[in-house]
């Protein structure tokens, strides 16, 4: 037996089946820029780059020494109480980092889930309202408050409630939901009316708090939301007072062409959440919000023992110089545009290939049936034949394909992994691609 199967076998006993949404028998021992190697010592192209948390990369050297020069210094001391040098420098280049040339101040949490329950506490105080309108296919995380603006998976809602109260969600403008010949501004306009129907029946716009979006949804299938579309809820907020937020967790720090996916719109929020790769996968969020807004609660009301950590903040550091000093928002523009040249070819040529979404080296593929519905074991017999092949894909929405590599991968590594996608492609065509032996549903 591999040692990935009998590792996962002996953790299988100890390991709640609530920790893992099931893909394949992998079990990562170390990886290397955008190379990752199992537990067997077999190398695969990571093209999820541990769910964009890894921007920069595995185990970046600049990172590496990062780390190890501030764990050699001080590893820990709760910044819920006392300042240190290093964390105080990532607060002072966050707020100058992120949109909006108001004055910011940042709070710091452990993960994107708790930046964006953050977000909820500021909003509500700052406002003295209670409800928050957030938008169907969200991923926001796990916490109670994030999972309660989230509306991608019903295993998310499903035993657990009650949820956070006073949460409205309302339809994203999911561009692939596009009526036939329908303009990006009637699309907009159609889904702004779907909008404001809570407000105009139910919801009194005085007593919303906040607005949280995702400039382009990452787990509800990269998806972008139009321009028209945007201009017009951020007016509303401007409108009515209401907190305009946004999730960068998974979008932000180079993985869309811009630093953060609102770049694309041109709208500084009033409040932005980010983790994931802000310390290259380390256990790192922050809020970065108007100073008005952030200074509506006191201590301790968001502080946390380990957020803000030194070493967590010492990665940040070095991560935030690497995507600098790499140029990888330019270099996610233009590999983004290799792969979407590639995946529009791919469409062409293969019929089960429906809608090509790339924004920067980050895309949602479709795959579809002959009806151009939605084919899920398709999708699963191409994340699974790629797994065999040495590269790392998974899907999202169940018949979505998530790529997004890091964004250091070679033009090399690029390359082979879209000749094996296209082998992968042309054995689905012939018919010659089976489901895995599985007695778990694969995916989301």
């Amino acid at each position: 037996m591999s040692k990935n199967k009998t590792i996962l076998a002996a953790e299988k006993k100890h390991l709640a089946d609530v920790s893992r949404v099931k893909y394949f028998d992998l079990v990562i021992d170390h990886g290397k820029g955008a190379i990752i190697t199992d537990a067997d010592g077999r190398d695969y192209i990571d093209l999820l780059a541990s769910a964009s948390a890894t921007n920069t990369g595995h185990s970046h050297p600049k990172v590496v020494a990062a780390i190890t020069a501030q764990a050699q210094k001080l590893i820990q001391y709760t910044p819920a109480y006392f300042a240190n040098t290093t964390t105080a420098q990532l607060a002072e280049r966050l707020t100058k980092l992120t949109p909006g040339d108001f004055e910011k101040q940042v709070v710091f949490g452990n993960s994107g889930s708790d930046a964006n329950d953050a977000m909820i506490k500021f909003a509500r105080a700052y406002t003295g309202r209670s409800y928050i309108v957030s938008f169907t296919g969200a991923y926001h995380g796990s916490t109670y408050g994030a999972i309660s603006l989230s509306g991608v998976s019903l295993n998310m809602t499903r035993k657990i409630g009650p949820l956070v109260p006073d949460i409205v969600k309302v339809p994203y403008p999911d561009q692939t939901q596009r009526l036939a010949g329908e303009s990006d501004e009637a699309f907009s306009l159609r889904l702004f009316a779907a909008f404001k129907l809570p407000f105009d029946t139910y919801l009194p716009a005085d007593e919303v708090a906040m607005v949280i979006i995702e400039p382009i949804q990452g787990d509800g299938g990269i998806v972008k939301a139009p321009q028209k579309y945007m201009a017009l809820v951020y007016e509303f907020t401007r409108q009515h007072h209401i907190v305009f937020a946004v999730d960068e967790v998974n979008q932000g720090l180079g993985r869309t062409g811009k630093m953060w996916s609102i770049d694309h719109f041109g709208i500084a929020p009033d409040l932005l959440s980010m983790g994931k790769s802000i310390a290259s996968g380390l256990p790192l969020s922050a809020v970065v919000g108007r100073r008005d807004i952030m200074a509506s609660l006191a201590a301790p009301a968001n502080v946390y023992t380990t957020a803000g950590n030194p070493v967590t903040a010492a990665a940040a550091l070095a991560t935030l110089d690497v995507i600098a000093d790499e140029a990888l928002v330019a270099r996610s523009v233009e590999l983004g545009q290799r792969a979407q040249a590639f995946f529009e070819q791919a469409a062409q040529k293969y019929p089960f290939i429906g809608d090509v979404r790339m924004y920067g080296l980050n895309g949602g593929i479709d795959i579809v049936d002959a009806q151009g519905q939605p084919d899920v074991d398709a999708t699963t017999k191409i994340i699974y034949r790629l797994f065999e092949l040495g590269v790392i894909m998974i899907s999202l929405r169940g018949n979505v394909l998530r790529f997004q590599p890091p964004l250091v991968i070679t033009l090399d590594q690029l390359a082979t992994a879209f000749e094996k996608i296209t082998q992968t492609f042309e054995a689905l065509l012939a018919g010659n691609l089976h489901l895995p032996e599985t007695d778990n549903h694969i995916g989301w």
